[in-house]
């Protein structure tokens, strides 16, 4: 895309909202016109048969309201409390706001580990992917109640971006209080220039980046442009609007000042050529002729085609797909360790449970999470 594209362009959307927007920083109330709105938005696009996840900050903002906290900095383990406090009330209002569209909120809360350990990243992913096939809407939150300063992002910005590309997502939205990126910063100078299309991050485009604005928000367009970097990086879009107008979604929609940032690859492209360069096989599966057809078909890996396990690897580990003859067909994340995946070469799917006594996966390497023959 080398102009600027639009929202019906994408099939799988993520839409990340900061406190700021929803919370109003003098009160410490929900804006709750304002998520009526974005609710409307989001219901329309869901109509539309696309995919929409919501990475929403406000637990600590909405639970210091509600416990009354004095303005100012909090130590870790009041944010943390606070946190327990206001997730409650904001997973309610999202499931409020969606309900009236009769759509079907879910609630993940994930820290730094679940999207960067792989066991974990694939847990993750799959749970976000049956509630999508589910058409639910997944609204999703750093865990702010358990995560201790090594092991939290601190903004959503960034985590935005990670769970986007941990869903495939072709595009991340980050409604924000400033409606793009701009050559300097336009609230110290009057002739800084908007920037409404990025093909590519560069040294420049960071260098344009500046800091927090908000006290509620922690993030700023330096983290911004982080995000950018790790979305596009795995072939999703990303796009930076204003929030601060009602139906948000529907302004961009109609060419409201934006900044976009492309990337010439997309989500399955980017995601298999990491499968294929740059994860080390830790294990081998061989597969008998069937099953190396159907791969190449585009189908899963199930345990009924796997006829023997070599390796010692964990569950989401990487693992090289060999056929009968020994050559090398693919490679891809396993859903079994070393262990269970040996008890069940050649059986079937149903009989997963009965072997290894809990509901594993069905498939022993999905399609999704596989590369055959340098595709």
């Amino acid at each position: 895309m080398s102009n600027a594209p639009t929202l019906s362009d994408f099939r799988r959307i993520v839409v990340k909202v900061g406190s700021s927007l929803l919370v109003d920083a003098g009160a410490g109330r929900l804006k709750e016109a304002w998520l009526t709105s974005l609710a409307a938005d989001i219901a329309s696009l869901h109509k539309d048969k696309r995919d929409v996840i919501v990475v929403s900050s406000g637990s600590i903002a909405l639970g210091r309201s509600v416990l009354k906290l004095p303005k100012g900095p909090l130590k870790l383990e009041d944010s943390q409390a606070a946190a327990a406090v206001g997730q409650i009330a904001l997973a309610r209002t999202w499931a409020e706001a969606l309900g009236h569209h009769s759509i079907t909120a879910s609630q993940i809360l994930v820290t730094l580990d679940d999207t960067e350990e792989r066991r974990r990243y694939l847990n993750a992913r799959s749970t976000i992917a049956k509630l999508l096939e589910w058409r639910s809407v997944p609204v999703i939150n750093e865990n702010d109640t358990v995560a201790t300063t090594e092991i939290r992002y601190g903004d959503n910005d960034r985590l935005a971006a990670r769970v986007a590309t941990m869903a495939s997502a072709d595009l991340l939205v980050l409604l924000s209080d400033i409606d793009g990126l701009y050559d300097s910063p336009p609230h110290l100078n009057t002739n800084a220039r908007h920037i409404a299309l990025v093909p590519r991050i560069t040294a420049e485009i960071e260098a344009m980046a500046g800091d927090a604005a908000s006290d509620h928000s922690r993030g700023g367009m330096r983290t911004k442009i982080e995000a950018g970097k790790i979305a596009t990086t795995a072939g999703t879009h990303m796009v930076i609007a204003s929030g601060h107008v009602e139906n948000p979604l529907a302004a961009i929609e109609a060419g409201a000042r934006a900044t976009w940032f492309l990337t010439p690859a997309n989500p399955v492209t980017s995601r298999k050529k990491w499968i294929a360069g740059s994860l080390e096989p830790k294990g081998t599966l061989t597969i008998d002729a069937g099953a190396a057809a159907a791969l190449r078909r585009g189908k899963s890996l199930l345990p009924a085609g796997v006829i023997r396990v070599d390796g010692s690897f964990g569950r989401g580990d990487a693992v090289l797909i060999r056929g009968p003859d020994g050559a090398e067909i693919g490679r891809g994340l396993v859903a079994y360790d070393a262990e269970d995946a040996g008890k069940i070469v050649r059986k079937s799917s149903s009989d997963i449970a009965l072997i290894l006594g809990i509901e594993g996966r069905a498939e022993m390497v999905h399609r999704d999470d596989m590369v055959v023959g340098g595709a």
